[in-house]
């Protein structure tokens, strides 16, 4: 009498579930490739189990040493101060637990960079006292724009960030479970499952140990759509 015939069990073990990612996100409100990061990695919020930790670095502070800038460039920087002061600022007085401090960031970021980059607006006191108010936020906190009260701050955080990633990237930079990277920059900005596939690339190649760069030219300007 034979036996009866083995079967192999070809079950796939379960994919293990996805482990929320705190994902940190420096920026400088004036720069648009930042801003249009931003906006792609609130996307991502809906789409993956990740959670945004936002945090300023400053471009003036960054450019302040550099030779060779185009002049025009440099001249945009001598401004560039203010707004960051005033996300500094915001920081120190809504700071009273991470997740009041992480939303008063949130919502100023998103009402500056709103007027500055898709509207357009003059970067001055006007424009962000208008987004201080629109944010629900102090609007004399506009004050610090020619204040170095917080420069101090702004330098911690800046260095906080840009120390991960060295000092011929600017901004974004983002920090992920210990691997940081410059951008993506990316135009116009990635919606819906379109975001969450960019960021389940970006995580990849960044995951792999002395993976430095991907890059091409970029013949695109900056898209807010």
């Amino acid at each position: 009498m034979s036996s009866a015939p083995t079967t192999t069990d070809t079950t796939q073990p379960a994919a293990p579930a996805p482990v929320h990612a705190v994902a940190d996100f420096w920026f400088d409100p004036r720069c648009p490739w930042a801003w249009i990061t931003s906006r792609w990695i609130k996307e991502v919020e809906q789409v993956r189990d990740v959670s945004v930790q936002w945090h300023v670095m400053s471009l003036a502070y960054l450019n302040e040493d550099k030779e060779g800038l185009d002049e025009k460039y440099r001249a945009g920087l001598a401004d560039a101060w203010g707004p960051v002061r005033v996300v500094a600022a915001v920081a120190e007085r809504y700071g009273d637990s991470d997740e009041s401090r992480n939303s008063a960031i949130d919502r100023f970021y998103t009402e500056i960079g709103t007027r500055f980059h898709n509207e357009g607006l003059e970067r001055g006191r006007e424009t962000v006292v208008a987004a201080l108010d629109a944010a629900g936020l102090d609007v004399a906190l506009a004050d610090a724009m020619d204040s170095t009260e917080y420069d101090d701050a702004i330098k911690k955080s800046h260095h906080a960030g840009m120390d991960q990633v060295g000092y011929d990237v600017g901004t974004p930079v983002i920090s992920v479970e210990g691997v940081a990277f410059f951008g993506p920059v990316v135009t116009p900005i990635p919606r819906g499952e379109d975001a969450g596939r960019l960021w389940d690339g970006v995580r990849l190649v960044s995951s792999v140990d002395g993976f430095y760069e991907l890059k091409r030219s970029r013949e695109s300007k900056p898209s807010f759509e």
